[in-house]
């Protein structure tokens, strides 16, 4: 463990490693800012180590590891032009401008070089430069030179410049070899590893693809290559291991292989079609949303899926989104026989929101405090216009159905209806089998262009939902400046079965749409107020959901949610018509039950079955027929045999209520 403790004999000022000898601090976060081992701080600094497996220690280690490639390939391809180098989950990347695409030779080359410069222990040395000095030392790096016009603002518009340039000084860093010579140099804002040695063994290079240089397609493009680095090879090897388990449960390989769903050419990019084993699936995730909606007070509600522009300039979506939406569709113009316009088009947009359409609905008519909170509820289908670049499964589409609420209240009524939207999402959460949680409170920054609404309600939003996200006993995270434009929002992360964050649901707060729009009910004085609004999304999309429940299952999903949840399967064909009576009982007390009629042999019934997880076989013969028995057969191969029919109905049927995940005779229990 990492000794915290500055030594009381040390002499100030002081760096990072007479303060810190332990190797496995490989920065420091002075005054509250990052900053490289090798800064000199003073003894009325507030100063306290970054270890390699912490967060910031991670990023910083990934982030260094990232330079070493980008220095590898400028050796092995001295032509190569430099992009950008962030730091991302579980690893980084690096872009260069390159003629040819890199190719296996290339990366095996280049993991080599990396292992040498690994090996050569460079320094990682902070230099301050000023614009002019950065553009004469980088003259032959075209999108370095371009990152340096964007120091103090633009940064944050370009994927991972921040890591590069932003507010404050400009600065490189050199890569100085044993010989106290520069052997490379990067802009970039630091902090780096002391050393390339700290690097170790512990990263791996894992795939090129393609990338716009900062994020547009109208601009050049550049190669990416991806890696991951950690404190240890035995991690690099865990993580490995995650991803191969990770491979196997990917929902677009499940997907294809249990028949859920797909997206056809013919229909486009990003907009996918259910086949009938998902569509079962979909439809039980929203009926039994439904009825706990019901249950909590929600109104069910149905809106168009394109509506005309102004709603969306009122909204203000139009000018926050208009790059993520799809281009208008100029309808309603008329000509007369001349082929003048005797009556002007108007613009349609496919919707990327449902809120401003539940407004509507509230401004439909004169509302009380009475009629507060009004809870709208609806499972509406949005269109937003992803790059194909950016498309990914399920998990990022073009056209996608969230289960969307938007809530009216009163001020008085807003922390205790947020609290219960919170814990009504945990529940529901739940319900689907996720049990672990941890909250992120976003809130607006001081960029103030970036915000509507005045600062007041900003601040009474923000307020009531940090008290109600301390009061659940989650975990609890602050994030500057990642509010929605209107408010800022809790955002709900919840672990998979394999140990994945994901982000799902979203409780958001606005007082500004109520005042764009003039929203206003009578209250108990007479007179006229105006609502805050609750945006809230339980799954996110049901298509990100979806994906998210079939990779934390592997496909084997509880037996209430199973396309399939029982299939009879007969020792020898006589023995179907006895199955297919038992079949009939089970369906029609709703359960989806089948019997394998095929000409197949018994054996190859059960692989086949076992292949498509269905998590309940019930087999019979003749000693079950004449005793009024079914022999169970679970997922994982084991078998209870001799169940009375009867008691085999109600475990099924107990199974189904209880929501049970059943993969062995003792789930069944």
């Amino acid at each position: 463990m990492t000794d915290n403790v500055i030594p009381s004999d040390v002499p100030f000022p002081a760096d990072g490693f007479a303060l810190f000898p332990d190797r496995s601090v490989i920065a420091l976060r002075v005054n509250g800012e990052l900053k490289d081992l090798a800064t000199r701080v003073e003894a009325t600094d507030v100063v306290e180590p970054v270890t390699i497996e912490s967060p910031d220690g991670l990023g910083i280690l990934r982030h260094s590891t990232a330079h070493v490639l980008a220095q590898a390939v400028q050796r092995i391809k001295p032509q190569a032009n430099l992009g950008i180098g962030p730091p991302i989950t579980d690893g980084f990347y690096y872009d260069f401008g390159v003629d040819e695409p890199f190719t296996p030779d290339d990366l095996k080359a280049i993991k080599k070089e990396m292992e040498r410069i690994v090996r050569e222990g460079q320094r990682f040395v902070r230099r301050v430069v000023t614009d002019d000095e950065a553009r004469a030392e980088l003259a032959s790096e075209p999108f370095k030179l371009e990152l340096i016009g964007l120091k103090g603002g633009g940064a944050d518009k370009t994927e991972g410049a921040s890591v590069e340039v932003g507010a404050g000084e400009l600065t490189i860093y050199d890569n100085v070899g044993r010989d106290g010579q520069t052997v490379w140099k990067d802009l970039c804002r630091g902090p780096h590893a002391p050393s390339t040695r700290v690097i170790g063994n512990g990263w791996d290079l894992t795939r090129v693809a393609g990338a716009y240089w900062r994020g547009s397609e109208k601009n050049p493009q550049l190669q990416r290559i991806y890696g991951t680095a950690w404190p240890s090879k035995d991690e690099l090897r865990a993580y490995q291991a995650r991803l191969e388990e990770a491979a196997k449960r990917d929902h677009r390989k499940l997907g294809k292989e249990l028949d859920l769903f797909s997206f056809p050419d013919e229909i486009g990019s990003g907009l996918s079609v259910w086949h009938p084993r998902g569509g079962i699936i979909r439809q039980q995730m929203e009926q039994h949303a439904l009825g706990r909606h019901r249950e909590g007070g929600y109104t069910y509600v149905y809106t168009p899926h394109i509506t005309k522009r102004d709603l969306f300039v009122t909204s203000n979506h139009l000018v926050t989104y208009k790059e993520g939406m799809f281009p208008p569709i100029h309808l309603d113009e008329e000509r007369g026989d001349d082929g003048e316009i005797t009556k002007a088009g108007v613009d349609y947009y496919l919707k990327p929101m449902n809120c401003p359409m539940h407004i509507l609905i509230y401004k439909e008519r004169a509302r009380s405090y009475r009629d507060l909170p009004m809870r709208l509820y609806e499972n509406g289908t949005v269109y937003r216009y992803e790059l194909s670049g950016a498309l990914h499964g399920l998990t990022r589409v073009r056209g996608f159905t969230q289960d969307d609420s938007h809530l009216f209240v009163t001020p008085e009524q807003l922390e205790e209806e947020v609290e219960k939207v919170l814990d009504f999402v945990l529940s529901m959460l739940r319900d689907f089998g996720l049990t672990e949680f941890e909250l992120e409170l976003s809130m607006r920054d001081d960029e103030k262009d970036k915000w509507i609404g005045d600062e007041e309600h900003w601040a009474v939003a923000t307020d009531a939902l940090r008290r109600v996200a301390q009061a659940s006993g989650l975990k609890l995270t602050e994030v500057a400046g990642e509010a929605a434009f209107y408010g800022p929002k809790i955002d709900l992360k919840t672990k998979d079965a394999l140990g994945r964050t994901w982000q799902l649901s979203t409780v958001q707060l606005d007082f500004n749409l109520p005042e764009r729009f003039e929203l206003e009910y009578t209250g108990s004085d007479g007179e006229k107020h105006r609502p805050v609004m609750i945006h809230r999304a339980l799954f996110g999309s049901a298509e990100r959901f979806f994906a998210i429940l079939l990779e934390h299952y592997a496909g084997a999903f509880p037996v209430w949610l199973s396309p399939v949840q029982v299939v009879g399967i007969p020792v020898a064909e006589e023995y179907a018509d006895y199955l297919d009576d038992i079949a009939g009982r089970l369906r029609a007390a709703g359960v989806r039950a089948e019997v394998d009629h095929s000409d197949d042999r018994m054996q190859k019934k059960i692989r086949t079955h076992t292949t498509q997880k269905v998590p309940l076989q019930l087999i019979a013969g003749e000693q079950d027929r004449s005793g009024g028995t079914v022999s169970f057969r679970f997922r994982d191969g084991s078998q209870t045999n001799g169940v009375p029919v009867d008691d085999a109905i109600a475990l099924i049927l107990g199974a189904i209520e209880r929501k049970l995940l059943v993969d062995t005779a003792e789930d069944l229990a």
